[in-house]
């Protein structure tokens, strides 16, 4: 093949198949009337025109100037000067172009005039004369019936219009019209029809070479990946490096069976000299772990665009399968050292060291991306969070407190501020900026703080009144502050009173889960029995797959009835879920070692207490675990283990001490 490469703009095809929400229909309509008449009164064909003029100069009161010529009305248009030319040279190296095709837009630009009579003052189209009493059948597109098209979209009836566009679109000259009826088709009907019709007109102009990215781009997303392949194939034999990227936006599948499919179909294309589709193959590879076949077509589109940041980073995920992380770190390093002012490069290495655990080294490249990028606040929030994490907190206060300059950064960098403070146990400093914080995803858990703080200080009511603003300047969290009110109170043993206002709230908001769940774990497992169940199954049948739930009616079943055999099987069943099933909860979890433990301590059976809590509170101590196993190994009479695992606990719990940091944690 010659060196002749398409010259071919893809803006176009991106924008036809990406903002066809954004169509200016009225536009549309004003600049393809211009482009029909023009190429009307090119070939001599004014009487059509003339005649519809007329005509909406009758039937219309807003046309004051009957006596104006045609000119006048219609202004000499070239559509060559306000739509982008779609140049393409052929093997021969011989200018080709298409008919006026709008490479920018999915419709024509909106060009006429402001004294241009308006077509929409056109009383009734339906009473207009047959198209066949104003010329002979053409064998070009119909203006009348574009018209009528038109206006049929702009009345909501689409079905219409396509259907118009797409009978004259297999007219002569007629690609502005192909090219409006896909444009609707696309977002009216499925895209297999679509597909049929761009796949027709094509085979109908099959020297078109855009309708070939029509046809591929479509049959990518409707699946239909034997005449993706295919049509691929044939613009790549047209031009190897052909620009691909338009068409895969978009299309790429989202189950494995259609990605297999697709690497099928992609698989016999040669695409050694082709960017787009050699990195499509690698993604593809890569998923299905095949790193040492995508590592080769990675490197050929790095040949081709070696300082494509997205073509980097994919080799750098390719690579962290089959070198060492040492490796895949010097890569990326050099990457970012050819290309020092990509962001998106070092944040991927700042992220990988991380990954790797290697939080000082993350940190020191976080300075020096926040030196290049200073007003970038991403890279400062980063910044100050790594410095947190490193117990940097002077550097993370510095950093936090230049965030808090973007008003689009202030309540995070208020949240972090009094993250910092606590840490630092600047209890008093932590409080004044958590108060702060307003933006609507932090609120509640920044409240959540301060709250605890005062329960520290031991200042109830300043607890309460914090829940009680928050409901107040934030009624979506109403909910949260009843519950958590409720067990401020339950903790100052007022347990009637927290389950007053539970049911107060409850009624207030009747469909909320929380408050009902809440309710129920303070009703007593034998005197409100028959009222706790039916609050629990409600709740089960409101979300059957809530372990939580599950777990609280095992434990109702079992307060009942030690042996109770689906009180049992509940809890069982969910200490043997995996803790790589999607299910899996640590905290319901070990509650429901707890249970069982509980169960199987009420019966004495001290032995199999301790096989359920022993290795649970080695890894992750709770308050609960210890103290059930301290009554099980007084249960077994070891008095050795009961005295380490009783300085255990007054070390890790402060029993009887007044210890701030294990109190916030516990709380």
């Amino acid at each position: 093949m010659n060196n002749g490469r398409i010259r071919l703009s893809m803006i176009f095809f991106g924008s036809l198949f990406r903002s066809q929400l954004a169509h200016d229909d009225q536009s549309n309509l004003r600049a393809l009337l211009h482009a029909v008449i023009e190429r009307l009164c090119q070939r001599y064909k004014l009487t059509l025109s003339l005649a519809f003029c007329l005509c909406l100069g009758s039937s219309s009161v807003h046309a004051s100037h009957p006596d104006i010529s045609l000119e006048a009305h219609v202004p000499k248009l070239s559509i060559e000067a306000h739509v982008p030319k779609l140049s393409i040279t052929d093997k021969n190296d011989k200018a080709v172009r298409s008919d006026g095709i709008d490479n920018s837009r999915s419709t024509l630009p909106a060009i006429a005039p402001a004294n241009t009579q308006p077509i929409e003052n056109v009383a009734n189209i339906n009473g207009l004369a047959p198209t066949t009493l104003w010329q002979p059948e053409l064998k070009e597109p119909s203006l009348y019936a574009l018209l009528d098209a038109e206006f049929a979209a702009d009345r909501g009836d689409r079905q219409r219009a396509i259907t118009i566009y797409k009978q004259h679109a297999f007219k002569e000259d007629a690609t502005a019209v192909f090219e409006r009826a896909l444009s609707l088709s696309l977002r009216t009907e499925r895209v297999e029809k679509s597909l049929q019709f761009a796949k027709s007109w094509q085979d109908q102009n099959p020297d078109h070479v855009p309708a070939w990215f029509y046809v591929a781009h479509l049959a990518l997303r409707a699946h239909d990946y034997l005449l993706a392949g295919e049509t691929l194939n044939r613009i790549l034999l047209y031009d190897p490096r052909a620009d691909l990227s338009e068409i895969l936006i978009g299309i790429y599948p989202n189950n494995d069976e259609d990605k297999r499919e697709l690497l099928a179909a992609l698989q016999p294309l040669d695409s050694e000299q082709n960017a787009s589709l050699s990195v499509l193959k690698a993604g593809l590879l890569y998923q299905f772990n095949e790193p040492e076949i995508a590592i080769v077509h990675i490197n050929r589109a790095l040949e081709r665009q070696p300082d494509y940041v997205p073509f980097i980073t994919l080799k750098a995920d390719i690579l962290r399968k089959i070198v060492t992380a040492e490796t895949v770190v010097n890569y990326v390093s050099q990457a970012r050292l050819r290309n020092p002012d990509s962001k998106s490069l070092y944040l991927y290495e700042i992220r990988y060291l991380l990954d790797l655990k290697q939080s000082q080294e993350a940190w020191q490249l976080l300075l020096d991306a926040h030196g290049r990028f200073a007003d970038d606040a991403e890279i400062t929030l980063l910044a100050a969070l790594v410095s947190l994490d490193i117990e940097e907190y002077n550097s993370a206060d510095e950093l936090l407190n230049m965030l808090a300059k973007n008003p689009a950064y202030l309540d995070q960098a208020y949240y972090y501020l009094g993250i910092s403070a606590e840490r630092q146990q600047y209890f008093d400093q932590a409080k004044y900026y958590l108060n702060g914080v307003m933006q609507e995803d932090l609120v509640l858990e920044a409240r959540r703080k301060v709250v605890a703080f005062e329960l520290l200080n031991d200042d109830v009511d300043a607890a309460i009144a914090t829940l009680e603003k928050l409901r107040k300047d934030f009624n979506v969290f109403a909910p949260d502050t009843f519950v958590l009110q409720a067990d401020i109170l339950w903790q100052q043993n007022e347990s009637e009173e927290a389950l007053r206002l539970l049911t107060k709230a409850a009624r207030k908001y009747p469909d909320n889960e929380m408050l009902l769940f809440a309710r129920a774990q303070l009703l007593d497992d034998k005197d409100d029995y028959i009222v706790k169940r039916t609050l629990l199954n409600h709740l089960q049948a409101l979300d059957p797959t809530n372990l939580s739930y599950q777990l609280s009616y095992a434990q109702l079943l079992l307060a009942s009835e030690r042996s109770s055999e689906q009180g049992l099987a509940l809890a069982t069943a969910i200490i043997q879920i995996r803790y790589d099933d999607p299910r899996y909860d640590n905290e319901v979890h070990l509650q429901a070692l707890n249970v069982l433990a509980g169960n199987a301590l009420a019966n004495e059976n001290y032995q199999q207490v301790i096989d359920y809590l022993q290795t649970p509170y080695d890894v992750f101590p709770t308050l609960r675990s210890g103290s059930l196993l301290l009554r099980a190994y007084q249960g077994l009479g070891n008095n050795e283990k009961v005295k380490a695992l009783l300085a255990d606990l007054q070390q890790r719990f402060s029993f009887g001490q007044h210890n701030i940091n294990d109190r916030i944690q516990l709380y």
